[in-house]
């Protein structure tokens, strides 16, 4: 019986691909810019305001596009013209020279049209001669000395004002006697708002009463006691291998010591307290 697995000596070589001509591109018969039917873009000002070409018989928009009133310019304005480009001389006009060029055909327009009038004094000529052997014997330093010393001391103007003699001096001045009033209005101000404040807390302190103080005593005393004997029950253990046991052993040792100073400050003599609380 024969059976096909599959191979064979034919299969060795590929086939050769079979290329598949490419359909020719669909070109429609219709006018890419025929308004379509039942169309609702440009009927604005028709006898149809909301539906146009509802026949689909129109050739063109139903109203004529106005000046960048659509979605953009028409189509091909945007793209470059290929002949357009800047080219050489279109803005000057013509040819443009060098510098060489220039100075040899026309040198009347490097010439400056408006000369500056001459602000410096020319250099000396050939025939003027400076005067020479010009010396001198004088010191200058002791003559300026000698002449300083001697000047009789400037006189000052009659006119002229004495300050030592105005009315005001020696005197504080106006402006810093108001600042002072106004600095010690402010100080005053505040010390009457914290004498209040400390009026209004002392009406709500009271002194502590003797017996209200022993039954806090003996009530600390008695919580003393009882957290005590719970701390006491736990001391035997030496191996604290658990966070449940370190954090009770904490919190009896802190509590013991804040009852402990309650205590201490309810043992003095005179204790003011709160008189809402």
């Amino acid at each position: 019986m024969y059976m096909d697995h599959g191979e064979s000596i034919y299969r060795i070589i590929p086939p050769k691909p079979e290329i598949v001509p490419r359909p020719p591109m669909h070109k429609s018969k219709h006018s890419y810019a025929k308004p379509p039917s039942c169309t609702t873009f440009g009927p604005l000002g028709t006898t149809c305001p909301k539906v146009a070409n509802v026949a689909g018989d129109l050739q063109d928009k139903p109203v004529p596009n106005q000046s960048h009133a659509t979605f953009g310019k028409p189509r091909g304005d945007y793209a470059e013209q290929p002949a357009e480009y800047l080219k050489k001389c279109a803005k000057s006009g013509g040819k443009v020279l060098t510098l060489a060029q220039l100075k040899r055909e026309h040198p009347e327009v490097l010439a400056p049209k408006e000369l500056k009038p001459q602000t410096r004094v020319g250099p000396p000529t050939k025939e003027e001669r400076p005067v020479m052997n010009l010396v001198t014997s004088k010191n200058f330093i002791v003559a300026n000395a000698v002449e300083v010393i001697l000047a009789a001391p400037k006189k000052l103007p009659e006119g002229s004002r004495d300050y030592l003699k105005k009315e005001d001096y020696g005197k504080v001045p106006k402006y810093l006697s108001h600042i002072k009033k106004d600095i010690d209005a402010e100080y005053s101000y505040i010390r009457a708002l914290q004498e209040a404040r400390e009026q209004e807390e002392a009406a709500r302190m009271r002194p502590l009463e003797e017996e209200e103080r022993k039954d806090l005593i003996e009530g600390l005393k008695t919580k003393w006691e009882q957290v005590n004997t719970n701390y006491q029950a736990g001391t035997h253990i030496t191996k604290l291998d658990t966070m449940g046991k370190m954090k009770r052993k904490e919190r009896h040792e802190a509590e013991l010591s804040q009852i402990e100073k309650d205590i201490e400050k309810l043992s003095k003599k005179h204790i003011i307290v709160s008189a809402d609380g």
